[in-house]
């Protein structure tokens, strides 16, 4: 499963780029150039879905993408923290803790966007999942 979000990036008059989320209300940045923009757009989605996976809130859906729009990936952190609360679905954490036969904090910290798993843990957490760790670069 990819996480992107669709963006909109606005030309500013006096040069530069506007960056606004389709999907993440609050999410907006901009920057002086393109990749600028684009850089700050990740760091910008990073920020506000962490700070959503920890205060525990309803975590948007990404719209299809479209023509004419940005797919924007979160840091890796993110990503991670995101796909194992997705996958984990209507399941406790305790109930992943002892899928993966450790304590309810170390099933956590697989959930915090502040936190490194290896990848042995993530390969552990998405087989506990009845999921395939499945890695990328771009």
């Amino acid at each position: 499963m990819e996480i992107r979000y669709p963006a909109v990036l606005e030309p500013e008059e006096g040069g530069g780029f506007f960056v606004r989320f389709l999907d993440v209300e609050g999410a907006m940045t901009d920057g002086e150039t393109l990749d600028e923009a684009l850089f700050n757009a990740s760091e910008a989605l990073s920020g506000i879905l962490g700070w959503m996976l920890e205060e525990n809130q309803p975590l948007p859906t990404p719209s299809p993408a479209e023509e004419g729009l940005y797919l924007i990936a979160p840091d890796a952190r993110t990503q991670a923290a995101l796909l194992i609360r997705q996958a984990r679905g209507d399941r406790s954490l305790a109930e992943l803790a002892r899928a993966l036969e450790t304590s309810w904090p170390s099933a956590q910290r697989l959930e915090n966007p502040r936190h490194s798993p290896t990848l042995h843990q993530l390969e552990r957490a998405a087989a506990a999942l009845g999921k395939r760790l499945v890695l990328a670069l771009e």
